[in-house]
């Protein structure tokens, strides 16, 4: 009789070991799902102070009245979103991992000189500025117009953004010579 009751607790062992175990597996899976699923920030967003001396004239009033609501993304449409404190000049977008900042009326880019390597995309050169070596975005400066503006955007996003802010600009601004100094 001693063997038959041996048999009994031992499914009531294995019981008790795995149940605790599987409730730590499924407490594991549901804090990685709540980090995976979380989605990128979409509250304000409080951008640091930058110097933009013309961000409030009518040059850039004209291309932000010319940005769409929403900016092409790699996966889909990036809504804007608020800045608070509000910052003339500025707008931003929902994006993973970083937001979409564009900065207009900016000073001229340090990086900007005779041999620069400019892009252009939709008629506007573009400059890739050099950022922290750990950043996950990307940012570019307006070169030739009669403002300087900036994008930031991670790398994520694909070439939309970039593309977007093209577009205004070229319907707003009157392109110009590269000054390089």
């Amino acid at each position: 009789m001693a063997g038959a009751g041996n048999r009994r607790i031992a499914p009531l062992t294995a019981v008790a070991v795995a149940l605790p175990l599987l409730l730590a597996l499924v407490v594991a899976g549901l804090g990685i799902y709540s980090r995976v699923s979380a989605g990128p920030e979409t509250g304000p967003l409080e951008l640091p102070v930058g110097a933009a001396p013309q961000a409030g004239t009518p040059a850039c009033d004209a291309v932000l009245g010319a940005l769409p609501a929403a900016l092409p993304g790699a996966d889909g449409p990036m809504p804007p979103r608020e800045l608070d404190p509000a910052v003339p000049g500025a707008r931003a977008w929902i994006a993973e991992p970083e937001p979409v900042v564009l900065r207009c009326g900016t000073e001229r880019p340090a990086e900007l000189g005779p041999t620069s390597p400019l892009i252009v995309v939709n008629g506007v050169d573009w400059l890739p500025l050099t950022g922290a070596p750990d950043s996950r975005s990307t940012t570019y400066a307006v070169v030739d117009r009669g403002v300087y503006l900036e994008l930031t955007a991670p790398t994520e996003t694909g070439p939309g953004p970039l593309q977007a802010v093209a577009d205004a600009v070229s319907a707003t601004l009157p392109a110009e010579p590269v000054a390089v100094r």
